[in-house]
């Protein structure tokens, strides 16, 4: 009977054992790809924020050293867990993508509303500035458009719930920081949510390539600017519903420009003609 206890107590012991480490483990799954921020800037700017962090894994020996052990001791003073983890680890939960020896897991982005980014822009004194993003694939390209958004001064991005792709990690890392500020809506279907757009007064701008050019555009009221799909541009009825289509000229061989690059010259134009600026 002793010996029947004794084990007992052995294998209930390794039970707790093994639960601690599976706790210890980092999330897969949805938080991992939703719940992830990679790299010393991106981390840094959740901490700022004030974006809630389960824990902050720093690679094994760097938590003593540079960027990484100000991160680390920033993360200890909100009382969020610091603990050491093997880089390949790291390579695993955020997909190989770079991380520098840091990454937080963290809960996933909340969603804002369209009410949110009206509330921005009234709170700024300013109308609403918004870029409606039609099926982006390519996180990437998500990413730089929020970052563009954020230094340009829109008020919120908005995206559809399908064929588009999330708020993850890659886009988290991709936009340098700026999904921590950025108001970021996602609705059933964008065009109608550009019909209730045009109910609230907001000019409806889309990006294609058979505008009149971008330059001749008036931006200085309420606007949305659409930016379409990278392969296929524009969906029919997004287009449709467009009030104006702009472009952009095309000097060379290729026939359109990145969706991120062509969503920064459109925002960039909008932001010099809201600021009252003039070319000399």
């Amino acid at each position: 009977m002793e010996y029947r206890n004794r084990r007992d107590r052995e294998g209930q012991n390794a039970e707790r054992e093994r639960s601690e480490r599976r706790e210890d483990r980092p999330a897969r799954g949805t938080r991992g790809q939703e719940g992830v921020v990679a790299g010393r800037n991106a981390v840094a700017e959740a901490l700022r924020s004030g974006r809630p962090i389960d824990t902050l894994y720093v690679a094994r020996g760097l938590q003593e050293k540079g960027g990484a052990a100000v991160l680390a001791a920033k993360a200890r003073q909100a009382g969020i867990p610091v603990k050491e983890a093997d880089p390949k680890k790291l390579d695993a939960l955020c997909g190989g993508a770079v991380h520098q020896g840091v990454v937080a897991l963290a809960a996933a982005k909340e969603f804002s509303t369209i009410d949110d980014m009206f509330r921005l822009a009234e709170e700024r004194g300013e109308p609403p500035f918004l870029i409606l993003a039609d099926e982006l694939a390519d996180p990437h390209n998500l990413g730089a458009i929020l970052r563009t958004a954020e230094c340009a001064g829109a008020h919120g991005v908005i995206i559809p719930k399908r064929r588009s792709v999330g708020l993850t990690y890659t886009v988290g890392k991709a936009s340098a920081g700026a999904l921590e500020y950025v108001p970021v809506a996602r609705v059933a279907n964008l065009a109608a949510c550009m019909k209730e757009l045009k109910e609230r007064g907001v000019w409806i701008y889309g990006a294609d390539m058979d505008g009149t050019p971008w330059c001749e555009a008036d931006f200085t009221g309420p606007i949305a600017l659409v930016i379409g799909s990278e392969g296929f541009g524009m969906s029919r009825l997004v287009k449709e519903t467009c009030d104006f289509i702009v472009s952009l000229p095309m000097k060379g061989k290729i026939t359109s420009l990145n969706a991120s690059v062509a969503c920064g010259v459109l925002a960039y134009e909008a932001a010099r003609q809201r600021a009252g600026l003039r070319a000399r």
